[in-house]
């Protein structure tokens, strides 16, 4: 649900809010709250903007098409008031041309257009980028911007590998700049995230022992698929990058790039970065992270041919942390987060339901005094908001690498297969007696890239 008010009285306005709020299964007291967070954040962007503090941003990874994650969120930064596109940025000619000339983003006005990302991180009027390429450039690009003078907004998941997320967070501090990832259920889909997170930090369902993470459905399968030209207009060393020189392949760019360990972790990174990230937020783990991970199944043995998508295609993942409570990563069940308490209370949230074991876990107040996330109704102008107060973010750098952190934890597990949970020091963010996991938090760069190339 969408809340606009048009012409209707300010009174009228909140109560269908409220009501058609509570027709989509919001409880009616967090359904109050929500509509008056909304009114509260209106009500601060109506503040005029003149011309000379508009917030100026570029766009790096345009997409392919209109389902692409970033042609969904460009017209989302673009419809802030004080926020102007200018340019964007991409190694596909086409996909450049095309995203430049979509209305919702350029309002008319002549975007820039860059194939190399280090050209339109050179512009100084640019305050701002919105990142989203693959998920093997973020890193790179998003330090690179940061040690532009620019704030960064990048998708999730926020990195490749645990060291990366290391760096970004190291160059986040040096530089200042503000980064927020994208992951929108801590503040989208009408709250459900957040309320679920409010009610089992304040005990609802009692000590929480076990979350399940029902990552959507299982990675496909696919391949060997053939090697083709390069399509003309994309240059396709650039979109490689750091990763391993290899043939063209259609399949391995663009969208299903995320099928491929090259380029980025199949659903453990897709919607893993999506609900372990609820997970670490209900268990205030956001600086932290899991003791113990374990591949519990996998589909095996897996040697696919060379071409062929090499995600596993199922898996089962058990993180135990220090309090106590058990978190699986899986691949079946319906697509969302599940949370088991004490004596048979569950909770169940995923963006178009909440639900539990007793209506009146979720239909009864919190009291006044309860312990309350921060909380905004849209990621991207949290962000905004933040690029002028200079506050941290919902999501910022931190929160994006710890989480993405326990998806690749995840993924290592799943791939090292040694039969036995690996031990891992969140303070040290290493594992414990265990070289070859070790071995796997980062990976070498193709020349001439490297992590550290943007460093002073």
């Amino acid at each position: 649900m969408e809340l606009k008010r048009g012409s209707m009285s300010r009174r009228g306005f909140l109560a269908r809010s409220v009501t058609g709020l509570v027709g989509v299964g919001i409880p009616a007291w967090f359904a109050k709250e929500l509509v008056a967070d909304s009114e509260q954040e209106t009500a601060k962007q109506k503040t005029p903007v003149q011309p000379n503090d508009a917030i100026l941003i570029g766009h790096i990874g345009c997409g392919n098409t209109m389902n692409g994650r970033g042609r969904q969120i460009a017209p989302l930064a673009a419809a802030i008031p004080g926020v102007q596109y200018v340019a964007c940025c991409d190694v596909d000619r086409t996909n450049c041309q095309s995203f430049a000339r979509m209305n919702n983003v350029n309002r008319g006005r002549e975007l820039t257009q860059f194939s190399d990302f280090r050209e339109l991180l050179a512009r100084r009027d640019i305050n701002a980028v919105v990142v989203s390429p693959p998920d093997h450039w973020h890193a790179l690009i998003a330090i690179a911007a940061m040690r532009a003078g620019k704030d960064v907004y990048c998708e999730k998941p926020l990195t490749l590998t645990i060291e990366e997320g290391k760096a970004m967070a190291r160059v986040a501090r040096e530089t200042n700049r503000r980064l927020q990832t994208g992951s929108q259920q801590r503040t989208e889909f009408n709250g459900r995230f957040r309320m679920a997170v409010d009610l089992i930090r304040n005990g609802r369902i009692g000590r929480v022992q076990t979350i399940e993470c029902r990552l959507d459905t299982s990675n496909p399968r696919g391949g060997p698929y053939q090697v083709a030209q390069v399509p003309e207009g994309l240059n396709w060393d650039f979109w490689m990058g750091p990763t391993p020189s290899c043939d063209y392949v259609r399949e391995k760019c663009h969208y299903t790039f995320r099928w491929w360990y090259e380029y980025s972790g199949g659903k453990m990174t897709d919607w893993g970065a999506h609900h372990l990230d609820i997970a670490q937020w209900a268990m205030n783990m956001d600086e932290s992270g899991p003791t113990e991970v374990e591949r519990t199944s996998a589909t095996t043995p897996w040697n696919p041919p060379p071409n062929a998508y090499n995600c596993h295609p199922n898996f089962v993942v058990t993180y135990r942390y220090a309090n106590g409570t058990t978190v699986r990563a899986t691949d079946a069940g319906e697509n969302g987060v599940h949370f088991t308490g004490e004596d048979g209370k569950w909770l169940f949230v995923g963006r178009n339901t909440i639900r539990a074991s007793d209506a009146r876990l979720i239909n009864d107040p919190l009291p006044n005094n309860a312990t309350r996330v921060p909380s905004h109704t849209s990621q991207m102008a949290n962000f905004f908001d933040c690029v002028r107060s200079r506050q941290q973010p919902l999501c910022n750098v931190n929160v994006g690498h710890r989480s993405a952190t326990v998806c690749h934890l995840g993924n290592i597990a799943v791939r090292l297969n040694q039969g036995r949970a690996l031990r891992w020091n969140p303070e040290t963010e290493r594992f414990i007696d265990n070289d070859a996991a070790n071995a796997m938090l980062s990976r070498p760069m193709r020349a001439p890239w490297r992590l550290n190339m943007f460093d002073a």
